[in-house]
């Protein structure tokens, strides 16, 4: 009897994780393959980071946000816990800062691979998931910012993904306006009110910058009308700099892209557990799921900014490529014939034997041509 059999326990995998087939798992690696060669084109050189790093190494600094997500497991050489990597960026970060805090800055880095996540209860559907991304290492400018995003944007375009907009946000504005006024101890409740969007919990509980906090709740929307609600606000003087921050990123990002699409969202904390400035969140009228997010963290004591692209979600996102044709061809067709029909985008499918029936077998193995007469002959 087969070790894989089809059987009901051979079938089954873990909560979280599939396999890919043929056709989903090469549209994946084509899509990978597509936004990494945009990086590349703009200097951004490749790293892959281990997928398994030890503990104290993944999870120490900024990476200590993460830790509800990994899964651990122990070393059996050293018995030293492990840990599975459920984000790259602080990987990226640790290799900038250390295998290549010699290189010229400003340092720019793509990576792509595999994560895995823990998850929460009921939402375990992807524990598994692929990340493509960038980093741009050194520079704490607005136009660092608009590098990052405007490369983004072109990545997706290349996969011909339409209605792309850039979410915006700065955790540390509103952030700034409550540490400064609401004691630590109520702080959580208003918190969760801001995240609900619930404007009364917020007038209730936002004390004397209550007001401020409702013109930020109002302001979410499409960038302009959203800076211009803002800029009507008095900040103090340490809160105003991150407002000043936002409107030059926006401005940036404008000069670089003038048609891509912004919206800002003051009042977004979700997910930002590391990050250190502006935030960005990528969605597509495509899709209703994140296709990325990323924004400015320190890359161990450098300022950083990145964006996290995610595979699976930008081919749900993106139009359906044409499969490639397959051609049954003779087990002993020249080179010359085989190098033609693959540079004019054919697979080719090899006979093994001499005495079959072409083309009966070309349909069997579901090929869309076979060779016949010189030539590549649809079916």
């Amino acid at each position: 009897m087969s070790l894989y059999s089809e059987t009901p326990s051979a079938a089954l995998l873990p909560s979280g994780f599939a396999d890919l087939l043929p056709g989903e798992a090469e549209a994946e690696a084509r899509g990978i393959a597509s936004v990494m060669e945009a990086f590349s084109r703009h200097g951004y050189q490749r790293v892959r980071p281990p997928l398994l790093e030890f503990e104290t190494s993944l999870l120490g600094g900024s990476g200590e946000s993460l830790a509800p997500q990994t899964f651990r497991l122990m070393d059996p050489n050293s018995h030293r816990m492990m840990a599975l990597r459920p984000d790259m960026t602080t990987q990226i970060a640790r290799i900038a800062s250390i295998r290549l805090q010699d290189a010229p800055r400003p340092l720019r880095l793509s990576y792509s691979g595999s994560c895995i996540v823990v998850g929460t209860p009921g939402r375990e559907a992807d524990r598994q998931i692929s990340q493509a991304g960038i980093e741009l290492i050194g520079p704490d400018s607005a136009q660092a910012d608009a590098e990052v995003i405007a490369l983004g944007a072109k990545a997706l375009a290349e996969l011909g993904i339409e209605g792309v907009s850039f979410d915006l946000s700065m955790p540390a504005l509103a952030l700034g306006l409550i540490e400064g006024v609401i004691p630590e101890a109520d702080r959580e409740p208003l918190l969760h009110a801001l995240d609900r969007k619930d404007a009364s919990a917020v007038a209730e509980l936002g004390g004397a910058i209550a007001g401020m906090l409702a013109v930020m709740l109002r302001a979410a929307g499409p960038a302009d009308r959203a800076l211009d609600l803002l800029a009507s606000l008095d900040y103090p003087k340490d809160v105003a700099g991150h407002f000043e921050r936002l409107a030059a990123s926006v401005a940036a990002i404008r000069e670089r892209s003038p048609d891509l699409r912004l919206t800002i969202d003051p009042v977004d904390f979700r997910g930002w557990r590391y990050h250190t400035g502006l935030c960005v969140t990528v969605f597509s009228t495509a899709s209703r799921e994140e296709l990325g997010r990323g924004g400015r963290y320190l890359a161990g004591q450098e300022p950083a900014c990145g964006l996290t692209l995610r595979p699976q979600a930008l081919l749900r996102a993106a139009p359906v490529s044409a499969s490639r044709p397959r051609c049954y061809v003779p087990v002993d067709l020249d080179a010359a014939s085989l190098s033609g029909l693959h540079k004019a985008g054919y697979a080719t499918v090899s006979a093994l034997s001499h005495d079959e029936d072409a083309a009966a077998q070309a349909r069997h193995l579901r090929c869309t041509h076979v060779w016949k007469d010189g030539a590549a002959q649809p079916l």
